[in-house]
């Protein structure tokens, strides 16, 4: 607003007030567009704060319904049993349960406490029970639980309407889809998963089939069973008695959680034997794998009677061959048996050659102890001298004097009786050797043993 001129002044005008005004496309976002979207559908003006306002009424509104209901079931309540109570009944949610939003279940317990408030029901005259024992104390045990998220998601685990009964094989024979279809979208709130796979119909194809079984036999349940707890640990007097409750608690959910797993997969084996399509499919398969079956059954066929004589001429070859081998193995055999009967002889009688020789000249001795003695030696010789040797000795002392004879004989004595000594030292040194290689593991043992105790 321009200020009067003063009659001293002079009145002029040097520039406009305001430049030219100019048309710029202005598009809305956020907020803005959703209220510019809602006024658009009502085909009215109103300001985003009008909006707002509206909105905020008819949540009032709402207030205001939960209000006018009626709970008859409050009064029928043992506020000691409130565990086992159905807190969306007591708060009125009875028809949106789990779907219910915190800001309704926010509003139903604030038409509760306006209504059933020991003081609003003592100023209506009311007599009011004192303490815990008044029935209020369901109201608030319910708002509790469902107001935090951790509790009401426990308690819509065991939600006592929910339906966990499983169609059994034969149910669905007639009208499958009927049976099932419900059965899995009831159970699909339990789900992890958000995108939760359909059932389907006759039309759905073999992959989609598969992937809705896949899904449901590898179900991820978010569903838990505190809420059952027999015992709360805050309750224990002490840290052990804590500690005991929450190992009998914990063990308690994962036998329910087991069977929880049972029952979904005892739905999913129940419906797979009883889904159509999988009939159909099987028979699909099976008439594919029968004609492909049998055309390769005609081409082995085929290729089996072109092969059948070229297989019997080399199963005769190699008969034949076989029978070849056996023979040259016997002939052999026999061979080598005669060789082993004539070294047998030849070493036999080269044996009875040196006794013989040795007894003629009195075993080289001239009384009866030596010569035990020299026929024990003898004896050795026998049985440690090859053939070769023995026929060397004999024709030593068939072609020489006793004496001659006799140092011959001594010398191979000698040659035996070191090779014994040699055989035995060695078999001593290994035996000391095996003994102290035993007594060095026993030692070590002893020794981790003890380091084992000690830790």
């Amino acid at each position: 607003m321009l200020l009067e001129a003063r009659p001293e002044f002079s009145t002029g005008v040097t520039r406009p007030l305001c430049a030219a005004s100019l048309l710029c496309q202005v598009e809305p976002v956020g907020r803005w567009f959703e209220a510019f979207i809602k006024r658009r559908n009502r085909n009215v003006s109103a300001s985003f704060q009008e909006l707002e306002d509206e909105k905020e009424s008819s949540e009032e509104s709402e207030d205001e319904e939960f209000q006018l209901e009626e709970f008859a079931l409050l009064k029928s309540l043992d506020p000691k049993d409130w565990k086992n109570q159905d807190h969306y009944a007591v708060l009125g949610l009875a028809n949106l349960r789990y779907k219910a939003t915190q800001k309704q279940i926010k509003a139903a317990h604030k038409a509760m406490v306006l209504k059933h408030h020991p003081d609003k029901r003592k100023a209506a005259g009311e007599q009011i029970v004192e303490g815990d024992n008044d029935y209020f104390t369901c109201i608030t045990k319910a708002y509790e639980i469902l107001s935090d998220p951790v509790k009401r998601r426990a308690f819509n685990s065991v939600d006592p309407t929910f339906d966990n009964s499983v169609p059994s094989k034969g149910e669905g024979k007639d009208n499958f889809f009927d049976v099932f279809s419900p059965v899995f979208e009831r159970n699909s709130r339990w789900s992890n998963k958000k995108n939760v796979a359909k059932l389907g119909d006759m039309n759905t194809s073999i992959e989609d089939v598969d992937s809705f079984y896949s899904f449901w036999y590898n179900f991820d349940s978010w569903r838990e069973f505190s809420y059952l707890d027999e015992e709360e640990k805050e309750k224990a007097e002490c840290r052990d008695e804590r500690r005991w409750i929450e190992k009998q608690n914990r063990a308690a959910r994962a036998q329910r959680k087991k069977e929880e797993m049972i029952r979904i997969r005892t739905l999913v084996d129940n419906a797979y034997s009883s889904d159509p399509r999988i009939k159909k499919f099987k028979e699909e398969e099976k008439a594919r794998k029968e004609a492909e079956k049998k055309a390769k059954a005609d081409a082995r066929r085929r290729e089996h009677e072109e092969k059948e004589k070229q297989r019997q001429a080399e199963l005769e070859a190699v008969r034949l061959a076989k029978e070849k081998e056996e023979e040259e193995a016997r002939q052999q055999a026999l061979v080598a048996k005669k060789e082993k009967e004539i070294q047998k002889k030849a070493i036999k009688k080269e044996r009875q050659r040196l006794r013989t020789s040795c007894k003629n000249w009195n075993y080289f001795s001239d009384n009866e102890a030596d010569s035990v003695k020299m026929m024990e030696e003898i004896e050795k010789l026998c049985d440690r001298l090859e053939v070769a040797s023995l026929q060397s000795l004999n024709e030593s002392l068939s072609g020489s004097s006793k004496e001659d004879g006799k140092t011959a004989v001594e010398k191979h004595i000698s040659e035996v009786n070191a090779q014994i000594k040699r055989e035995k030292e060695q078999e001593e040194a290994r035996m000391k050797q095996s003994t102290k290689s035993a007594d060095q593991s026993g030692s070590g043992g002893g020794g981790q043993q003890q380091v084992l105790v000690r830790g």
